[in-house]
């Protein structure tokens, strides 16, 4: 059988279908960079690769478009206040009738008031809710990373002590997940405010702000802990830290220096999902009327408040409500497009 000889710039395939010499392989990305001798590969990150998986996430788009429009919202909330040309906390009752409900439709909307006026007290519902976003981020925020702290050191010294002191966290673990944690928060919070404030009443809301965070901390860590104990038990035994411990380095560097830096993934996945739960317990808890005191605007005593006036005012319980739904499904669809972004093995 005779074959054609090969032209001056012919190539031949090699076998098995490989990659025929001069052909470019091509990173993900599509970027690559060509010369007349040769190509080179464009190196990534493990966080640029989940940085471009997260940019081609249409999901991930849309909800951080919505986190971002609510985080602006929540941190202007002063300067919008000024432009709007009202506070959360001013009662405007001469727009109320004799019964306090608002004039007008749906709950007195109007120019100077969009989304309109709370029964009775006479606030401007708009402005309750900028506030109160404002205080469920900061809330949600500052738990989780009180949450998150606790839960790396705890699980990243049980995984790496191992023995004795891994049986004892774990055990601990167990004993902190058996307590039920709305109906302890129902039996501890007015204990303890009672306990500081005795019968005068006038809690601070920057103390009751302070006592749910200290309670999400306290129920919350364990999850982030056993997360982090399962990446560290496989890891501890890797080369690297064997490389470390041969070089003498001490056991502070090589569970901050060594370990930490290789679970940041999963760490990052618990926190944008803690966020969501936090707003939803604090809502549920301003519900009970066990969370954020008055004045301090809440999305979920909000809802509280909104009960009573449901068949008299029912778009007032319902803008609360929505904004609730939409902070957190924003939070968690985001939650779970970081997730995918950083598994190298999603199918997304």
């Amino acid at each position: 059988m005779t074959q054609t000889p090969l032209g001056p710039h012919d190539q031949a395939e090699p076998p098995g279908g490989g990659i025929a010499v001069g052909e470019v392989p091509v990173a993900e990305g599509g970027d690559t960079t060509a010369g007349t001798s040769g190509a080179a590969i464009v190196g990534r990150s493990p966080g640029q690769l989940a940085w471009i998986r997260l940019k081609r996430d249409r999901v991930a788009l849309v909800s951080g478009i919505v986190l971002v429009i609510m985080f602006v919202l929540a941190i202007a909330a002063p300067l919008i206040s000024k432009l709007y040309g009202a506070n959360a906390t001013d009662q405007h009752s001469d727009l109320l009738d004799t019964s306090g409900y608002p004039l007008g439709y749906l709950g007195g909307i109007s120019g100077s008031h969009w989304l309109g006026l709370e029964p009775q007290l006479g606030r401007d519902v708009l402005m309750q809710l900028i506030y109160g976003m404002r205080t469920s981020l900061v809330i949600a925020f500052l738990a989780a990373i009180i949450t998150i702290s606790i839960g790396i050191v705890i699980g990243i010294v049980a995984g790496y002590a191992g023995g004795i002191v891994d049986s004892i966290i774990n055990w601990f673990i167990d004993l902190v997940l058996a307590f039920p944690f709305f109906i302890f928060c129902l039996a501890a919070i007015p204990v303890i405010t009672n306990k500081v404030y005795g019968e005068r009443g006038d809690v601070s809301a920057l103390f009751r702000v302070g006592l749910i965070i200290g309670v999400f901390a306290c129920f919350s860590w364990t999850y982030p802990a056993r997360l982090v104990r399962g990446q560290v038990l496989s890891l501890r035994e890797r080369e690297f830290v064997e490389a470390a411990r041969a070089a003498g380095a001490g056991m502070g560097h090589i569970l901050f220096r060594q370990l930490l830096p290789n679970i940041w993934a999963p760490i990052l996945v618990v926190f944008s999902l803690n966020v969501p739960q936090f707003i939803t317990g604090e809502a549920a808890l301003s519900f009970l009327n066990i969370g954020v005191v008055e004045p301090t605007p809440d999305l979920g005593r909000m809802i509280n408040n909104g009960t009573t006036f449901l068949q008299t005012d029912p778009f007032y319980t319902m803008v609360s409500g929505a904004t609730i739904l939409i902070l957190v499904l924003a939070f968690n669809l985001f939650g779970d497009s970081v997730r995918d972004a950083l598994d190298p093995k999603s199918s997304r």
